[in-house]
């Protein structure tokens, strides 16, 4: 039975020999465990600082299309800008599709743009600050798309760090060090054992130098 499951072992050189091989596998999988570990590190801090240039450049666009969608509203008044709003037909395509990192699926999102579409509205009857609006939310829909996409593989990432830095201190604090304290003893109590058969041992050959001593004697009488 294992001793990384708490179960018991026999005090023998077979055991022994299976724990030292055990102990073995266990710092090769601690080790690649930490180079997965860097590689997810190094990832996410990537990740970090590309969705905090995200959200900057969001913020930015964000404030300058809502001014002008504020400012389209007011200059057509709420029931024409509702009802251009309402019957804008479908400008952007948006198709979710996802990779693997390390066994981590994370989704990407890429958007596509319908040049060909045409809006249910003329220049002449409308604000320029409404163009101005639809120009930049469909510039800010793709913005929005990719720093969803990093987020979401932001909490990906983070998430397999946690359960992989989870695996390395269960390694390195419980099942290698039990490993070792298995073989220490088995190693103390074979060494023990040793020396008591030595001590036997010795113990047997002066009893037999001894008889074979005494029958020359008898021998010689």
């Amino acid at each position: 039975m294992s001793v990384s499951f708490g179960g018991g072992y026999l005090k023998t050189k077979l055991e022994l020999i299976r724990l030292k091989r055990s102990v073995r596998v266990a710092e090769r999988v601690y080790k690649i465990l930490e180079d997965k570990r860097d590689v997810l590190v190094a990832r996410l801090n990537e990740l970090i600082e590309q969705a905090q240039r995200h959200r900057e450049q969001l913020i930015y666009m964000l404030s300058e299309a809502y001014s002008a969608i504020q400012d389209a509203y007011i200059r057509l008044g709420p029931t024409r800008f509702e009802s251009i709003a309402t019957t804008i037909p479908e400008t952007l395509t948006i198709d979710i599709n996802k990779y693997s990192m390390m066994g981590i699926t994370i989704p990407t999102i890429e958007v596509a743009q319908n040049i060909e579409t045409r809006y249910p509205y003329s220049i002449a009857d409308t604000s320029i600050s409404l163009d101005e609006a639809v120009r930049k939310m469909q510039t800010i829909i793709p913005m929005l798309c990719n720093a969803a996409a990093t987020e979401n593989a932001i909490f990906r990432i983070a998430e397999e760090l946690r359960k992989t830095q989870r695996l390395l201190n269960a390694l390195e604090y419980v099942v290698i060090p039990r490993y070792n304290s298995a073989i220490h003893e088995i190693t103390m109590t074979l060494d023990e054992m040793e020396r008591d058969y030595f001590t036997k041992l010795k113990h047997v050959k002066r009893m037999l130098e001894k008889r074979a001593s005494s029958t020359t004697k008898l021998k010689s009488s």
